[in-house]
């Protein structure tokens, strides 16, 4: 009965993988009851990297090649088996290949805003997005700390993990990139680059070599970003408040009209509302242009009261003035002062 079950024994004579294209990062040889033969011969394509594991233990490493196996190539699974020098018997080991080819166009991003601290405007909420490549580098590591022994480990497999570990790191790779935000979409490339120095010793720690990154879009939550653009437009006029509440004025005028056709009370309302505040700017630009025909300071810089300014258009104005003051861009030593120079108004 021994005899007959060891001429059915099967023994391999060449170990080799032909990859599929499916994503397949690691995968184990299909031993069953099967020994390896003596002599025999591993094939290990260009982009690929075998391992041999002896009852749970790593032993030997091949790179691309024909390789026969002896006592000679196979020196640290020889010693973990006490073979002699001359062994002659089929052995049993499991033996794993893995695909070192460049994943590339792996897609990142920000699920929800992250939070960093910028120089320029303190706290801030943003979200990113880029596609990153990478490798199998270190078989031995990438065995141990994240294939194991399953048959078949993929791509899809690592996806989540990989996607994580880079918004984890986004704030680490912005700190150290020490670009202020408004600069960052000017300097993706450089971005990139910190954030890949912030990755790469992760991924090491995987067994996993990053080859590239690229970052496509950084931007802000919609209501950050519109404070971003009263800063702007504050900065477009100098700092200087009157010019700022002539654009805003001017910014509000075409939303306010949008309510004179709408009917009603509301749009009625909408209309009185959009009429007056553009009277209001009209006067105070007929002003200025007449100071300056004349040559004299503008009125409204004179600190003089604009001719027939109602009530309601300083209520309004005060109500605009605290929206500012409540997002930040006023302080409320600039709300107060200018909130005085209005009640002067209504005298």
């Amino acid at each position: 009965m021994a005899l007959m079950d060891f001429i059915k024994k099967q023994f391999i004579d060449i170990l080799e993988w032909t990859e599929d294209g499916d994503g397949t990062l690691a995968w184990r040889y299909p031993m069953a009851d099967r020994e390896i033969q003596t002599g025999a011969q591993l094939v290990v394509r260009e982009s690929q990297l075998a391992l041999f594991v002896n009852e749970g233990q790593v032993a030997d490493v091949f790179g691309p090649g024909t390789h026969k196996l002896t006592t000679q190539t196979l020196p640290v699974l020889t010693y973990l088996k006490n073979w002699d020098k001359l062994f002659q018997s089929p052995f049993k080991s499991d033996v794993y290949f893995f695909s070192t080819r460049q994943q590339v166009d792996q897609k990142w991003g920000t699920p929800q805003p992250i939070t960093i601290r910028d120089p320029e405007f303190g706290a801030v909420r943003l979200r990113a997005f880029g596609n990153y490549a990478w490798r199998v580098a270190d078989p031995k590591t990438f065995y141990t700390e994240i294939s194991g022994t399953r048959e078949q480990y993929t791509v899809a497999d690592l996806d989540g993990q990989l996607r994580g570990l880079i918004v984890q790191n986004i704030a680490t790779g912005i700190a150290q990139s020490g670009i202020p935000f408004l600069d960052l979409a000017a300097n993706q490339q450089a971005f990139a680059q910190a954030l890949a120095g912030a990755l790469t010793p992760a991924m090491e720690g995987y067994g996993l070599k990053l080859e590239a990154m690229t970052v496509q879009s950084i931007s802000l939550p919609d209501e950050l970003q519109k404070i971003l653009d009263q800063k702007i437009g504050m900065g477009m006029v100098g700092g200087d408040m009157g010019k700022f509440m002539q654009y805003q004025t001017a910014q509000a005028i075409p939303k306010m009209a949008e309510g004179v056709g709408g009917g009603g009370d509301g749009g009625l309302a909408g209309a009185g509302l959009g009429m007056g505040a553009g009277v209001a700017m009209g006067q105070i630009l007929a002003q200025n242009m007449q100071s300056a025909l004349q040559g004299g300071a503008p009125a409204a810089a004179a600190g003089a009261a604009p001719v027939g300014v109602k009530p309601e258009d300083v209520m309004a104005t005060l109500e605009k003035l605290g929206e500012l003051k409540t997002k930040g861009i006023l302080t409320e030593d600039e709300f107060n002062a200018k909130k005085a120079e209005l009640l002067k108004k209504l005298v």
